[in-house]
């Protein structure tokens, strides 16, 4: 196979001993197959802005820190500078956000370092040690599918609890792993407190994962995981061990009619006074 342009400086600085092959080429990205410190790993190669086709970047970059200020105005200006650092927060994200979930025991690749534009990390094997298939690979029983949909589902639950949304959640980017489902591809993850579209995006990811669970468990379709993951990280109430139910119970509460009729009283009274009292001024 030949050597991907972007490998080469690694290759020379020793940070990759060996490419062995191409394992897949997505929309942001290209993966290859390495050896790395002795160990087989992956080198996730990002593809150029010109290349992506990665659609409405910008509903995800929104609310994403910029440490330095000459750098974020040339984002917004969108200079060749700006491009060039643009590039760099896109990828730094998902750096970021791997390491972070990692952390937080988040079942997602082990991330071992970003180097100009290639992203080394853990290679994820299934139970046999082959590479791990994406979901929409894969058949399941109905056990099985229940248990993993717990699983991811308490996955987004810890992902929220660090403040992040994943974005674009499906099937196609949750590999089976050898202990069950690993969250892939998180360049566009999104900071749910500063982001306006955390909560669309959340329940997007939700419905996305239930909706191929149900596949082979159609009762998950009735779940309401969103709502509540969502309704415990308004309350402050996210605890990342937080058991999920999948019920949800939309609490409205009684109207005080007598409260509105009072604030209503009040307003009209006052204005009445103010009436009063331009009507008292001499001319």
């Amino acid at each position: 196979m030949r050597t991907p342009a972007r490998l080469h400086p690694l290759l020379e600085e020793g940070l990759i001993d060996e490419v062995h092959y191409a394992l897949m080429s997505g929309k942001e990205a290209s993966v290859y197959v390495v050896q790395s410190a002795g160990r087989i790993c992956c080198a996730k190669v990002y593809k150029d802005a010109s290349q992506r086709s990665f659609k409405k970047a910008a509903q995800y970059q929104e609310g994403r820190k910029v440490r330095n200020s000459r750098r974020a105005r040339a984002m917004e200006k969108g200079s060749g500078f700006g491009r060039e650092q643009a590039e760099e927060s896109w990828q730094s994200a998902e750096v970021d956000a791997l390491f972070k979930l990692a952390a937080a025991g988040v079942r997602v690749p082990t991330p071992y370092g970003c180097y100009d534009g290639v992203l080394l990390m853990e290679l994820v094997v299934d139970a046999e040690g082959d590479v791990a298939p994406r979901l929409n690979d894969i058949s399941l029983t109905a056990e099985q599918a229940r248990q993993d949909h717990h699983q991811m589902m308490q996955a987004i639950l810890q992902m929220l609890a660090v403040g992040l949304v994943h974005g674009d959640l499906s099937e196609f980017n949750v590999l089976q792993g050898s202990e069950g489902p690993v969250i892939i591809d998180l360049p566009q993850a999104v900071d749910a407190a500063a982001n306006n579209n955390a909560r669309w995006m959340l329940k997007r990811d939700v419905d996305n994962i239930t909706a191929y669970y149900a596949r082979f468990a159609p009762e998950l379709a009735a779940t309401r995981y969103a709502d509540e993951i969502w309704a415990l990280f308004e309350a402050g109430n996210l605890d990342p061990k937080h058991p999920l139910t999948g019920c949800y119970n939309e609490q409205q509460g009684a109207v005080d009619l007598d409260a509105i009729l009072s604030e209503i009283q009040a307003a009209s009274d006052e204005a009445a006074l103010r009436r009063a009292r331009q009507q008292a001024e001499p001319e």
